[in-house]
């Protein structure tokens, strides 16, 4: 059944499609495939935390996409979460997405697929809209499932849902949240089943580069900072699988910090709208390389053996840029 719809899903129609989606979640992440441009290199945009209908300079981050995105020439655009606030959208017909999505991400560039995952605002409200593919006709840019792989030739990049690893959300005092858990139900079941599938996918894996795509920080001097639930069960399998980088929202910054025990670079792309100003967190800095607490967005461009990556403002300036081989890690 998932070997059949990891083959299918990008072919079924919509409703089927859903209503396969919903039997098997929780089965082997789907994989869909992206091609590499003719020269074998790939280049991508990530932003996270934006969907404010244009407010909290979400529009100018998105302007600034636009002009980079052409600059690049990207392949597509990742979503690192928190796509609509403050509480996700009510149904398939909210208004919201297109009040924050295609309204606001006009550019030519951006007109590429955009792969996304979900984040702790968007459990609170309706998921099963989210990840519809019913919104597709609506903006056919949009992909976003809970857990997922996409095969981009020199690249895999797996996008894992970490909202249920996070124990708070389950608590019964919520600060008055509330959160979708259909199709996710037991906690400690659903986690185990990501974390195995995840493990498998990994192993499995002969791509170049491993990428990993979440919504909440395995490291982070931001507002929440790390992430425990990750740091325990999520962390060690990126360090024994060779995993490049984990890319991630949550905290309204962009961050690069380098892990201590491995090759994997932390990075936060969480800026996409609202930000929080001098909030930071002082009680772990190891690895810390690059923190700015403002609007913004990243950008990756990927060869076969090298990636570069930047860090821009909602002025479109670079803040900070990481350059990383295969032989030898470094940041400038």
């Amino acid at each position: 059944m998932a070997s059949l719809i990891r083959n299918k899903s990008m072919v079924l129609w919509p409703l089927l499609w859903l209503a396969i989606h919903l039997m098997v979640v929780g089965a082997e992440f789907e994989r869909f495939e992206h091609p590499t441009k003719g020269d074998g290199t790939l280049n991508f945009l990530v932003v996270g935390d934006w969907g404010r209908k244009g407010d909290f300079n979400q529009s100018q981050v998105a302007q600034q996409m636009g002009i980079v995105g052409e600059i690049l020439d990207v392949d597509f655009v990742i979503s690192t979460g928190d796509n609509f606030y403050d509480n996700g959208l009510v149904g398939e017909h909210d208004p919201a997405f297109v009040d924050s999505f295609t309204n606001i991400y006009t550019a030519n560039s951006l007109q590429k697929q955009w792969y996304s995952v979900l984040g702790n605002h968007d459990y609170r409200g309706d998921t099963r809209a989210q990840l519809s593919p019913l919104l597709r006709k609506i903006d056919n840019r949009w992909l976003c499932l809970r857990s997922f792989i996409v095969d981009a030739e020199i690249v895999e990049i797996f996008f894992v849902d970490t909202t249920p690893f996070v124990k708070e959300y389950f608590n019964i005092d919520t600060k008055g949240h509330v959160y979708d858990w259909r199709d996710v139900g037991s906690q400690k079941k659903y986690t185990a089943k990501v974390l195995k599938d995840l493990e498998s996918a990994l192993t499995e894996s002969r791509a170049n580069w491993k990428f990993v795509v979440g919504h909440h920080a395995i490291r982070s001097v931001g507002h929440h900072g790390d992430t425990n639930e990750l740091v325990e069960r999520l962390l060690p399998i990126l360090q024994a699988n060779n995993v490049d980088l984990y890319m991630n929202g949550h905290d309204h910054c962009l961050e690069h910090i380098q892990d201590t025990k491995s090759p994997i670079q932390f990075l936060t792309s969480g800026a996409g709208s609202k930000s929080w100003r001098g909030d930071v967190k002082e009680m772990n800095r190891k690895g810390l390389n690059f923190f700015y607490d403002g609007q913004g967005f990243m950008s990756v461009q990927l060869r076969m053996n090298d990636a570069d990556i930047a860090f821009y403002d909602v002025f479109g300036r670079v803040l900070h840029r990481l350059v990383i081989s295969k032989q030898l890690h470094s940041s400038v």
